[in-house]
């Protein structure tokens, strides 16, 4: 079996030896900086580019949506990413490596705080670049990050505490709901809700705060649960949460005052790109503490073994109360975000599809890991959208995809791996290089 493992892992470093070997030495600063000139190259000649390769527009998701559109284009939307997002990434990576390795170790002798802001600067930076040139990849990666939350929060459950929970749309339910009510009520003249009671500019400073009222809304429906749900393990509660999402549901739908079955709409734009990237960056760096903490390792512990870590004075049913109250607060937030993001929700959003999704993100990227959380959010996300031209065929591709990955890494594609912020931002040096 060891030498099975063995052979797969060398087949797989021979398969890609050449991008190891290539980008061995190349810091995350100079990955950064080469893909802020794509962007901005894009900005400025993607229009042109576009055109003179036949191609109707600037490709809005690397392509893919137009290779699938219009198969005979696949040529040239393959040209113009490789010439706007392969070259300069690739060549400037690699250019930029030396210096960049140089100016991380400088910075290594920093409050870490600094380099993690830099970087942190640069990524929102080609964010914000990219999606600049169309509303539809403003709204799609606004979308992404708050999967990303929403997967992180998820993990906690299904990865870190090992047991398998179906209610997290209902924890987004009634985030997106309590958030909801609270922007329109104040700052919105709506039918259902009447008159806005506070004056427009105080809606940005009130946000944050409807925003951790949702997740303490939700936190509060955990709490509903978690108590006769941990008297039970396995299918059962799996089973009693996915009932609880059936009682959130049907309860927003005979809510008549909340909109029932119509839903809420018209909340406030506060949900712009810059927010919703400064809460996911929060939410990654609060959960990341969270499961290297003491509390998070007794959390690993009760998924291992719950009858050894409380021979080990391990408080189990105190560590999974904490952990699925937290777990279902930031999925409060992630909820409310989406409900502002949207401008619309209905409980017809907070569906079975909806944890299907979830699932799938949580499970593709790999559990107990944040880098997973992080993955499966954004594949899963973007596959969705580049496969949209396949309209219902992409539910087949996408199962057919999650099938390949659960039986060649059943725990996913980036399983059991600590995010350690300190690695990502220090130099990369060449193995020759550091003998």
């Amino acid at each position: 079996m060891a030498n099975e493992k063995s052979a797969s892992v060398q087949r797989a470093n021979t398969r890609f030896g050449w991008f190891r070997a290539y980008a061995a030495g190349i810091p995350l600063l100079a990955w950064l900086l080469g893909a802020l000139v794509a962007v901005l190259l894009e900005q400025t000649v993607g229009d042109v580019l576009a055109a003179l390769l036949g191609l109707p527009k600037v490709p809005v998701l690397f392509g893919c949506m137009i290779m699938l559109k219009e198969p005979t284009l696949i040529p040239s939307a393959l040209i113009f990413v490789a010439l706007v997002y392969g070259a300069p990434i690739l060549l400037l990576g690699k250019i930029l490596a030396r210096p960049g390795n140089w100016f991380a170790a400088r910075m290594m002798s920093w409050p870490i705080a600094i380099p993690v802001i830099l970087h942190l600067v640069l990524v929102y930076a080609i964010m914000y670049f990219w999606s600049d040139v169309s509303l539809y990849r403003t709204l799609t990666l606004r979308l992404t990050l708050i999967a990303i939350m929403l997967t992180l929060s998820l993990n906690l459950i299904n990865g870190y505490m090992g047991e398998f929970s179906c209610s997290h749309p209902g924890f987004m339910a009634l985030g997106a709901y309590a958030a909801s009510t609270l922007m329109v009520v104040f700052f919105v003249n709506d039918r259902l809700f009447g008159e806005a009671l506070l004056p427009e500019f105080l809606g940005p400073f009130v946000f944050p705060i409807a925003l951790v009222l949702g997740g303490f809304v939700a936190a509060l429906g955990a709490l509903l649960i978690a108590i006769p749900s941990f008297k039970t393990r396995g299918d059962y509660l799996a089973i009693i949460s996915l009932a609880f999402l059936f009682i959130v549901k049907s309860l927003f739908e005979n809510l008549q005052f909340l909109g029932g079955a119509r839903g809420i709409k018209g909340q406030p734009d506060y949900a712009d790109l810059p927010t919703v990237f400064c809460w996911t960056v929060l939410c990654i760096w609060i959960i990341n503490n969270f499961v290297r903490s003491t509390l998070g390792k007794a959390l690993n512990a009760v998924r291992d073994d719950e009858m050894a870590a409380e021979a080990m004075t391990v408080n189990t049913r105190f560590t999974k109360m904490v952990a699925f109250l937290f777990a279902a607060f930031w999925a409060g937030i992630a909820g409310g975000l989406f409900a502002h993001t949207v401008r619309f929700i209905n409980p017809g959003t907070f569906d079975l599809k909806r944890l299907a999704e979830l699932l799938a993100m949580v499970y593709f990227g790999g559990l107990n890991s944040v880098y997973g959380s992080i993955v499966g959010a954004v594949s899963i996300n973007l596959l969705g959208e580049m496969l949209r031209p396949l309209a219902l065929y992409k539910w087949i591709v996408i199962p057919l995809l999650l099938i390949l990955v659960m039986i060649y890494r059943p725990t996913g594609l980036v399983a059991f791996k600590e995010f350690d912020v300190r690695k990502l931002v220090q130099p990369k040096r060449k193995p020759e290089e550091e003998v």
